[in-house]
């Protein structure tokens, strides 16, 4: 199959690219920075996804049979990256009746709202909006969900992974007491919209019970 990626230049988006391309895909990956993928398999294009309102990504013709969102930030962009960029992205690539999938990569924190606000709202709205998509190309036999992803161990999270004392923190509020790593997402993202032809319009929530740390109070004897 043809597989759209956005953000594939490093981490998640990366993973997930060079997972698909194991499993025999066709990649094509869209990223504002150079290519770092080498696979007879794989096109890239520059391409920042700010700009993909109203206008297709240049050299782009195809319309892929799974979309896959990944590109993201942790910045001013949040809203413009994140939520508009997304919306975009699957407005022109995935909503078409040969679109088979399309995965939004979502966050725990868009279930707790314990992030940087901006962020935390930008993927809130990526959340309402994977249940819109998959309203609308439910008709086609396709499905829509988000993969919305508690700790994971990439480079951009190393100010916490490489810090001892935050690390033992973020570890006492995990139940299972690890991240994930970036193959593991890409596991469940191939999951989602590969092996999956049935669930859709769901929030997937994969955080290793860090959204779910609760504690009963009560009087003891």
């Amino acid at each position: 199959m043809n597989v759209l990626i956005t953000g594939t230049s490093r981490g998640i988006g990366r993973e997930i690219a060079a997972y698909f391309l194991e499993q025999g895909h066709c990649v094509f990956g869209i990223d504002k920075r150079a290519c770092s993928i080498t696979d007879p398999s794989y096109r890239h294009f520059v391409f920042d996804i700010r700009d993909a309102e109203g206008a297709a990504v240049p050299g782009l013709e195809l319309l892929p049979d799974i979309l896959i969102n990944c590109a993201g930030v942790q910045d001013e962009d949040d809203i413009d990256v994140n939520l508009k960029g997304t919306i975009a992205m699957t407005e022109r690539y995935g909503i078409h009746p040969g679109i088979r999938a399309v995965l939004m990569i979502g966050s725990a924190s868009a279930h707790t709202g314990s992030e940087f606000p901006a962020y935390a709202a930008s993927k809130g709205g990526v959340l309402s909006y994977a249940k819109n998509v998959a309203l609308r190309i439910a008709p086609y036999g396709a499905v829509c969900n988000s993969l919305d992803l508690g700790g994971v161990k990439t480079q951009s999270n190393l100010p916490v992974t490489e810090d001892p004392v935050l690390w033992a923190k973020i570890m006492a509020r995990t139940p299972l007491k690890r991240w994930m790593s970036e193959r593991e997402a890409a596991e469940w993202a191939y999951f989602l919209t590969v092996t999956n032809r049935f669930c859709t319009g769901q929030n997937i929530l994969v955080d290793g019970l860090e959204a779910g740390d609760a504690h009963f109070i009560w009087p003891t004897a």
